[in-house]
């Protein structure tokens, strides 16, 4: 009697809440993969040109030497924010949190971006080392050297936001005849210290990314024993974790993909410079090399095959682009050198 008593179906009321929270976490996680997708996808480029002619036709003001540098900037860290997926960087709650490859990819263009930004700060806006700095400027620099993952207030994206106005506000004045001390020397020691900035970013991201397959680093120092006799200069293995590469790989697509277009904004307002210095065609042909770069990765994933091996290595290809544009500023600078 006792077993004809119990109810059969108990066990299957429970069965319906069960199935709805796997259909839910199954749900959940197929969105949160579509938006992984969807965000891990790099920007495309911009015509400097085009982007300045439009912008200060819409606010009424002049193509000035220098505004295509500067809106080239301002478009550089207004498109770190509002991408897919926006500023990710900071991002603590899925999907953003899983991602790695977009992170590294806004830093590497944010580090351009910061390079610029002092330039025309300390150099570009100034006529000598004496003069006084320009205030929106001065403000910009700092507040786009805020860190890049912070998400308390004031969080990463505000601060750049600030950076952005104040880059609005000396673009806004760039050009007055009288009164407004906003200006933009496009002279050939003032690139050159930029460009020397610049090679430096890239030596070092290519021996990063080359260290993927593993390197000799030779001891530069000489060094001698308690005697006074040198000692033969010696080295180590330098070689990229696993699951740095493509850490390492998408910061030096995002850094040459800012500075790419910086580039291009220099060609036009560094122009009669460059071509006074026979240095335009240089100038073009790293152009050229960080274009090559920039094309679609035709892999999911970032290859790490031995140098002459079957598979590919990503890390390896985009080392030399990155050299062949650093040869070619290393010439441009000594063109601009010259008188």
């Amino acid at each position: 009697m006792e077993a004809s008593t119990r109810n059969p179906a108990a066990p299957r009321r429970r069965r319906p809440l069960a199935t709805a929270i796997v259909a839910t976490i199954f749900v959940l996680a197929i969105l949160t993969l579509g938006f992984m997708w969807w965000w891990d996808t790099e920007p495309p480029q911009f015509d400097p040109v085009a982007v300045t002619t439009e912008h200060m036709k819409s606010i009424d003001r002049p193509v000035s030497t220098g505004a295509v540098t500067t809106y080239t900037l301002i478009r550089s860290v207004d498109t770190l924010l509002h991408k897919r997926g926006g500023y990710i960087s900071n991002d603590k709650l899925p999907p953003g949190v899983f991602l790695d490859n977009m992170p590294n990819w806004e830093f590497g263009s944010l580090t351009a971006s910061r390079d610029l930004v002092r330039a025309l700060r300390n150099d570009f806006s100034r006529s000598q080392t004496q003069s006084i700095e320009d205030k929106d400027l001065g403000e910009a620099d700092p507040l786009l050297s805020s860190p890049n993952d912070r998400w308390l207030l004031p969080s990463s994206e505000s601060q750049y936001g600030k950076a952005i106005d104040r880059l609005e506000g000396y673009l806004s004045r760039l050009g007055d005849a009288e009164g407004a001390g906003a200006h933009f020397y496009a002279r050939a020691d003032n690139l050159a210290d930029y460009l020397q900035i610049v090679s430096t970013r890239l030596g070092s991201l290519s021996q990063r990314l080359s260290a993927s397959v593993g390197q000799l680093q030779i001891d530069a120092a000489p060094s001698v024993d308690a005697s006074g006799k040198p000692v033969p200069a010696g080295g180590q293995i330098v070689r990229t974790p696993w699951s740095k590469i493509d850490d390492n790989f998408y910061e030096a697509r995002g850094y040459t993909w800012a500075l790419l277009e910086q580039l291009k904004a220099i060609r036009q307002d560094f122009g009669p410079i460059l071509r006074s210095k026979n240095a335009d065609a240089g100038l073009q042909q790293v152009i050229r090399e960080l274009e090559e770069s920039q094309k679609a990765l035709g892999s999911p994933v970032v290859l790490n095959g031995s140098p002459f091996g079957f598979f590919a290595n990503h890390s390896l290809v985009m080392a030399n682009y990155i050299s062949r544009a650093n040869a070619a500023i290393i010439d441009l600078r000594a063109l601009l050198a010259r008188g």
